[in-house]
């Protein structure tokens, strides 16, 4: 018994296939939407985030500060002095404005 000498076709087509499905998943695990890259970018993103948040909060305890500086409870009178200066331009008798 000789066995013809035709291709396989069939093996050819499965290997192809999967050959081909790799290649999607493998594209799709690095550029998908739940890929590496995309990893890459929340994380950056996220870093960025926690960085203005920070700044933010800096912000907030500032405010906060001079806020409770000028409450009925405690008023600093530096502080006082200072707003009324900037704010409504207010200046002392002794002092003398240059431009």
């Amino acid at each position: 018994m000789t066995r013809s000498s035709r291709p396989n076709f069939g093996g050819l087509l499965f290997f192809a296939l999967a050959f081909a499905l790799s290649i999607y998943f493998t594209f799709a695990a690095v550029q998908g939407n739940y890929g590496l890259f995309r990893r890459v970018e929340i994380t950056a993103e996220a870093d960025r985030l926690s960085h203005d948040l920070d700044g933010l909060e800096e912000q907030i305890a500032t405010m906060e500060n001079l806020t409770h500086r000028l409450s009925d409870d405690f008023l600093d009178l530096d502080l006082l002095d200072q707003q009324a200066r900037d704010v409504l331009g207010l200046l002392r008798s002794d002092e003398i404005v240059i431009h």
